[in-house]
């Protein structure tokens, strides 16, 4: 058996995504995924930078003037928050684009770890497939869709919202994006959305461990910018390890 099959923590799934991208086989497969994550979210990050104080100013002037005080506990809450939904919606946005590529990225880092091949027909298979992927995609918006809503419209409640709302969404979207990168392995072999999520969920130690260390990366700028192949990769080990039948 390949050696690189064993079970690691969800950090450790991370970092050996970071080693599999780089693995060369494997390198061509990135080269796409990333050029989407660099558009669309470096783009974003540009806007971001450029407006974040006046979003920041606004926010804090909600408070009431006996709740003053918390501006300094909130102002970095808020900066963390509102950086993290930033690289959330348009990593969402750049996996949906390039939904296609992450799929076939993590066909190749299995068929690198199995030493088996998992689809004869490459990308023709890929191309013909792009329909029903973009609809998995629909499907996994339409999951995250109303709860991300509930947590925007909780921050904007003044003192309560703004002091536990930050912590809600880190955990939201650590959970989030663990279905969001690892749905590529379990899409490959046509395993249905509600199925994985189940799956997730018996492992939720290393699923909410894999998206947190993503929700990091993402908000790092530069390193955000590679992070979309390196999940591809660390979530396609875990599906090998953790949840591929024998």
């Amino acid at each position: 058996m390949n050696t690189q099959i064993r079970q690691r923590s969800g950090f450790g799934y991370f970092l050996h995504g970071i080693e599999l991208a780089r693995t060369p086989g494997i390198r061509q497969f990135v080269i796409l995924p990333l050029l989407a994550n660099i558009i669309l979210v470096g783009g974003a990050l540009y806007y971001l930078f450029s407006n974040l104080d006046v979003w920041i100013g606004q926010l804090l002037g909600q408070l009431p003037d006996f709740l003053s005080w918390l501006s300094y506990i909130l102002w970095p809450l808020l900066v963390l928050t509102i950086l993290a939904t930033f690289s959330y919606f348009f990593s969402t946005l750049a996996n949906f684009i390039a939904a296609p590529f992450n799929g076939l990225l993590a066909e190749k880092v299995e068929e690198h770890l199995t030493m088996q091949k998992v689809n004869e027909q490459g990308m023709i298979a890929v191309i013909k497939d792009t329909p029903r992927i973009l609809a998995r995609e629909w499907r996994k918006l339409i999951y995250v869709l109303p709860k991300a809503i509930g947590l925007f419209l909780l921050l904007l409640i003044p003192a309560l919202g703004q002091t536990i709302g930050p912590f809600l969404w880190f955990i939201f979207t650590a959970w989030i994006l663990a279905i969001q990168y690892c749905d590529y392995p379990f899409d490959n072999h046509k395993v249905p959305f509600n199925d994985m999520r189940n799956n997730l969920k018996q492992k939720q130690g290393k699923a909410y461990a894999f998206g947190a260390l993503v929700s990091v990366f993402t908000t790092i700028p530069i390193l955000n910018l590679i992070v979309m192949p390196v999940a591809v990769c660390g979530a396609t080990s875990m599906w090998v390890a953790e949840f591929k039948k024998p």
